[in-house]
């Protein structure tokens, strides 16, 4: 998936400088900064992964995986706090009675589905597990690892708490999906008082006719978060801190 000219993100980016808004930058701060990645699995980022059809055009301009190893594995070599928020549904959720159309469409296809919350078996190389260029960090000692979130934000996990307690006040904010996860990851948190950047290529999201998630995204994106950076730019910033 390497690809040497820039990315669709990138170039958004650099395209999109003269919206005439306020932009508050964001500062790196080692011990009040932390890395919070959303639902890096198999099932969102592999060609092998139910959701593919829907995300593997954005994944694939946005070289995805690659600016997720980048940046995972920046903050373990770095010493920023990486905390994992994943999505999990298990046989029971497929009981309820309403969801909304993304949720529908994720039960129909049996995504990041497991056995139930206290078994493991099936779990590797199913699609709820991490994709295996991600597991290295992920699996890293200090990695920490939230409770499933249920629908798109971290309001039904741990992430808050975890954040709390490593007294981080800083956040950045990446994975999968961009319009979905990520988003709603961001507007919980700015809503709890957390500072909180973007990194846009590492992340992507459904494009289906008619429907682009990544260009909502990116506009939702500059318009809540303190910052959006490409992982180029936040790598870098996260060697020099």
């Amino acid at each position: 998936m390497t690809n040497l000219t820039r990315n669709r993100v990138e170039k958004w980016l650099e395209e999109n400088t003269e919206h005439g808004l306020p932009v508050t930058g964001f500062e790196i701060e080692k011990g009040r900064t932390a890395v919070v990645i959303t639902d890096p699995q198999v099932d969102f980022l592999s060609p092998e992964g139910v959701a593919w059809g829907a995300v593997g055009e954005s994944v694939l301009e946005n070289n995805t995986v690659a600016n997720l190893e980048a940046l995972m594995n920046t903050a373990v070599e770095e010493e920023f706090p990486l905390i994992i928020s994943p999505h999990y549904y298990f046989p029971t959720d497929h009981n309820w009675k309403f969801e909304g159309t993304l949720e529908k469409l994720m039960h129909a296809i049996n995504m990041f589905d497991r056995k139930s919350a206290l078994d493991v078996e099936g779990f590797e190389g199913s699609g709820a597990d991490w994709l295996e260029e991600l597991k290295p960090a992920i699996n890293h000692k200090d990695t920490v690892i939230c409770g499933a979130h249920k629908v798109y934000g971290p309001e039904n996990n741990d992430l808050i708490l975890q954040l709390q307690k490593l007294r981080v006040d800083k956040v950045i904010l990446a994975g999968m999906s961009a319009n979905l996860c990520v988003e709603s990851h961001l507007r919980e948190l700015v809503e709890y008082g957390f500072e909180v950047s973007v990194v846009a290529d590492a992340s992507a999201a459904a494009k289906v006719p008619g429907l682009d998630g990544m260009l909502a995204a990116l506009t939702n994106y500059r318009m809540i978060a303190s910052d959006i950076f490409s992982t180029k730019q936040i790598v870098e910033q996260m060697k020099n801190a």
